[in-house]
């Protein structure tokens, strides 16, 4: 088989992700009633502004920090504001709608600004008739962690369920919604699966970054043609809001791995929520041991020649097949030995052929892969996973 918690705006939007001076700003466009034009349109189309006029105040104020991009910006003058002044300039430009009200010109953006974006204000204003500038800026902030964790778990990526409280519930197919909701995550609740071991939940940790989530998101990545390095980037952020509004769920459950150096060694799968693979395995030999600790799968081969040099100094080149890298140049996959159950390996997980391909068909991108050490052993248990290093000419053997 192929396994490879407040804040809303209420706009009509659509989905795109546009770069201006560098700056990613998202919009959404559901084909509703709503301006199309961007939000320079406006100043751009020969406005005049009127004599005596200055600007007071911007909001957010210059050089704020941690806004929410589905802020309204509001540019407040020293007076009523004519309905001949030219609408403010924003930099980067998204779409959205210019409303005046009293001494004041908003902008209600139609979805809003991505995270980190330093987002710039240009007014004009006037003095006697002179023409003059007037400019502020502020920074997005980031998005939430604990939003990361909800969206995947509403997306089937990780071995939890995600309920939000009562009305606090994002609007699948609300773009701008979903974008406000990674600013300010709505309240909710995560229940773990049952079916697992209950040491896998050791690495969850609700709102903070852990390996439980870059598995996740490398499955996710995976899924949706991403480059598979478990990070939270702007291209994964992009790609999960639009997931999100969507409602595009993972369609392959979610897998679990132990190599065990007990003896027998051996490696065991559950996926959703139950053993479904177990098999004899060889692990690393003292001069070239298997890592310890918990990683997920990264890169998947049926096929490959792994070359590397072996403890006395001479080179190896041996073909092996059913590959599931999970650690750098450690993986699992087939090898052919004697004897299967103790170590024998250069760091990888080695298995017979009967069960090679069965297990490749169990270790989708993104699964945890918990190498666990003999029982007593002196060698501790790393928790915390290893960014998968770059491709190697060395590879286990």
């Amino acid at each position: 088989m192929r396994i490879i918690s407040r804040a809303s705006v209420t706009v009509a939007a659509g989905v795109a992700v546009a770069l201006a001076g560098g700056l990613t700003a998202l919009a959404v466009s559901h084909g509703h009633t709503a301006q199309a034009s961007t939000a320079n349109a406006a100043a751009a189309a020969g406005h005049v502004t009127p004599t005596s006029l200055r600007v007071r105040s911007v909001s957010p104020a210059d050089g704020t920090s941690g806004v929410s991009g589905t802020s309204t910006i509001t540019v407040t003058y020293d007076q009523p504001v004519p309905a001949g002044t030219a609408f403010p300039r924003l930099s980067p430009d998204i779409p959205g709608s210019w409303q005046r009200s009293g001494d004041s010109l908003m902008f209600r953006p139609a979805t809003g600004f991505a995270e980190s974006t330093r987002v710039r204000v240009h007014a004009t204003e006037s003095d006697d008739g002179k023409r003059a500038g007037y400019a502020s800026a502020f920074t997005t902030g980031r998005y939430s962690t604990l939003r990361l964790q909800e969206v995947l778990a509403e997306l089937g990526y990780l071995p939890l369920t995600w309920r939000p409280a009562v009305g606090a519930a994002v609007p699948e197919h609300d773009a701008a919604a979903q974008l406000a909701a990674a600013y300010t995550p709505p309240p909710g609740t995560f229940t773990r699966r049952n079916g697992y071991p209950g040491s896998m939940y050791g690495f969850w940790q609700q709102g903070s970054a852990n390996v439980m989530d870059s598995g996740a998101i490398a499955g996710f990545e995976d899924d949706h043609g991403l480059a598979v390095n478990g990070d939270a980037s702007p291209a994964v952020w992009a790609a999960l809001l639009k997931a999100a509004a969507s409602g595009d769920k993972a369609s392959h459950g979610y897998s679990y791995a132990i190599a065990s150096e007990s003896s027998p060694e051996s490696l065991t799968i559950w996926h959703d929520g139950r053993q479904v693979f177990y098999s004899p395995a060889n692990t690393g030999i003292p001069q070239a041991p298997t890592a310890l600790g918990t990683f997920f799968v990264y890169e998947k081969l049926p096929f490959q020649i792994m070359q590397g040099t072996n403890p006395d100094g001479s080179a190896y080149s041996d073909p092996v097949e059913w590959v599931s890298y999970f650690n750098g140049g450690d993986a699992v996959h087939y090898f052919p030995r004697g004897s299967y159950g103790w170590p024998q390996s250069l760091g990888c997980v080695e298995l017979p052929w009967s069960t090679a391909e069965e297990a490749y068909g169990d270790l989708p991108y993104g699964t945890m892969v918990t190498v666990a050490p003999l029982v007593h052993a002196r060698r501790p248990l790393r928790r915390m996973a290893r960014r998968p290093l770059p491709r190697l000419t060395r590879r286990c053997g």
